[in-house]
């Protein structure tokens, strides 16, 4: 029964499992130091102190959070609101965090280009949305989608979420 070891079962899972740790970890190190860069102490910055919060929560190492931070300093990132417009013409908030504007704008435009999705200009989806005290983003009403178009949406959202530089998605699809 060649390949079908116990061993190489439980390495292909732990594969898989640290993978998934791996690309949480950057998304919430990528908060930490997008917090960071007001005021890099958390007794003064409310952002940041969620944002250690939250890492720990998800038992990101102390080292790579105080790594996360003093890397705010030198390496600025910018947030970016991106909006768009999905299948059934869902409307879409992305949230990202980047170092390099210019590249993370056009992998969003190609990615949401991929799935059936648009570029928005500014200010054409937030009027959908209201943002509350926490940054984030609340539909003022949903959007029905048929059961195809939820297919896509679905897809659209698996895609952005495995992005890197996308921190949150926001989006007025009915569930």
């Amino acid at each position: 029964m060649s390949g079908h070891s116990k061993w190489s079962q439980i390495k292909h899972k732990k594969a898989i499992t640290d993978q998934k740790r791996a690309k949480q970890f950057t998304k919430l190190l990528a908060a930490v130091q997008v917090a960071a860069r007001t005021d890099p102490n958390p007794d003064f910055n409310p952002q940041l102190r969620s944002a250690i919060n939250k890492a720990k929560e998800f038992n990101v190492p102390q080292e790579n959070i105080e790594r996360a931070i003093s890397k705010a300093k030198d390496n600025p990132t910018e947030d970016l609101l991106i909006e768009a417009y999905g299948p059934s013409g869902t409307a879409f908030i992305i949230k990202a965090a980047t170092d390099n504007r210019n590249r993370t704008v056009a992998e969003l435009k190609k990615l949401l280009s991929d799935k059936s999705a648009k570029f928005a200009e500014q200010g054409s989806v937030q009027w959908i949305f209201n943002a509350d005290e926490e940054g984030n983003w609340k539909p003022q009403f949903e959007q029905p989608v048929s059961e195809d178009d939820s297919k896509k949406i679905e897809s659209l959202l698996e895609a952005l979420d495995d992005h890197p530089d996308v921190m949150d998605v926001y989006t007025n699809a009915e569930a």
